[in-house]
C-alpha cells in the first residue's frame, strides 16, 4: 500500500486540526502528510477590509462599524476570520438592540462579552 499513492487528500481546517492530527491514535496519518500550510492571522488592516468587504456584499455601502469596534474586534479575534465573523455578528446584534446607526466600541465590547462569557 506505502508503494503506490492510491489517494491523494487535502485536509483543510482550523487550527485545532494539527493538534488533532498529533494524538497517537491519528500517528499513522499524520506521518503521511507531504505538505502542511498554516494561514497566517488578518493583520488589523486586512480584519477592517474583511469586515468592509463583506458588508458591501451584503449591500451596505457607508460606514457601519467604527474603527473602534473593528480594532476590537480584531484584537479579540487575535484575526481569525471566523471569530472576526461572530464578533462582527453579535456586535450588529448589540447595535440593534441599542439602537444604534452604527457599530460602536461598546457594542463590540457587548459581542466580546457575550461570546467569550461561556
Amino acid at each position: 500500500m506505502d508503494a503506490v499513492s492510491p489517494l491523494a487528500c487535502l485536509l483543510i481546517g482550523q487550527p485545532t486540526l494539527r493538534r488533532m492530527l498529533r494524538l497517537g491514535v491519528l500517528a499513522a496519518l499524520d506521518q503521511r502528510i507531504g505538505l502542511r500550510y498554516a494561514m497566517p492571522a488578518m493583520t488589523p488592516a486586512q480584519t477592517s477590509d474583511y469586515i468592509t468587504h463583506h458588508l458591501k456584499l451584503a449591500g451596505r455601502s457607508g460606514t457601519l462599524f467604527s474603527d473602534d469596534a473593528i480594532a476590537l474586534a480584531h484584537d479579540a479575534a487575535r484575526g481569525l476570520p471566523r471569530a472576526v465573523n461572530n464578533i462582527a455578528t453579535q456586535a450588529l446584534v448589540a447595535a440593534m438592540a441599542e439602537r444604534k446607526n452604527i457599530v460602536d466600541e461598546q457594542s463590540a465590547r457587548t459581542a466580546v462579552s457575550e461570546i467569550t462569557s461561556d
